[in-house]
């Protein structure tokens, strides 16, 4: 198993050498991030195991990083967790797990921007505009340590308007659609392939938050969504 290229910890030393200094919340990012670098890359092919202590010796931390990390994982259905087996990376969407997720996502991102642009603030607004503008200036790719950013921007941008909905069960129904991190593994050693136009999609839904019109805001978003999945199924391989 072949991780992040980089085992050293925010401060320089291992986990071990550095623990006074390096809190546990800090230890469990790092490990997270190594593992997810080496699943968008595809070091860790689907199907894999993935090997709580072998991990921890290759990263050089107790076992307790990698285990917190995988179980945040198992929330983006990046890895899955088998009975009395121990974690593996999980299996590339399928044609239909794809066609489901975002059925999902129809249902519920649009309804969260029409809630949210109802309850609309400056400082909301001025929030998903820095998410837009952080989105257009992130490198692309090819690796994850180029793109993450572009990811983070995009996630934090779709993330702010389901919390200002209001409403504890929007929310918790967008955090249930975490395993959309698994349609960006198609990016694997080619980056953000379509940068330009997801850009110009956000844009028109935060024009539309500016307009302050809920129903013109909850459009632009079900077409945002509808044009990602165009353009993902037309990427995909064949199953």
């Amino acid at each position: 198993m072949q991780l992040a290229s980089s085992g050293s910890l925010p401060g320089g030393g291992s986990g071990r050498s550095a623990g006074r200094t390096v809190s546990r919340q800090v230890l469990a990012d790092h490990v997270y991030e190594a593992l997810l670098a080496s699943l968008m890359d595809g070091r860790l092919e689907p199907g894999t195991a993935v090997s709580i202590d072998g991990t921890a010796r290759e990263l050089d931390v107790s076992p307790t990083p990698v285990r917190e990390a995988l179980a945040r994982l198992e929330h983006t259905g990046m890895v899955r967790r088998v009975a009395l087996k121990g974690y593996r990376v999980a299996p590339v969407f399928s044609g239909e797990d794809f066609a489901e997720l975002m059925e999902a996502r129809l249902a519920i991102e649009p309804v969260n921007a029409r809630l949210a642009c109802a309850r609309l603030t400056p400082e909301h607004l001025a929030e998903l505009a820095q998410a837009v503008s952080d989105l257009r200036e992130a490198p692309r790719g090819p690796s994850f340590a180029e793109y993450k950013d572009y990811l983070e921007a995009d996630e934090r941008f779709h993330r702010l308007i389901a919390e200002q909905t209001g409403n504890q069960f929007m929310v918790a129904a967008y955090a249930a659609l975490g395993g959309q991190v698994q349609r960006f593994r198609l990016f694997g050693g080619v980056g953000i392939t379509d940068a330009e136009n997801a850009i110009a999609e956000h844009q028109s839904v935060l024009d539309a938050f500016s307009s302050g019109d809920p129903e013109k805001a909850a459009a632009a978003m079900a077409e945002h969504v509808q044009k990602v999945r165009g353009r993902a199924i037309a990427d995909a391989p064949a199953d």
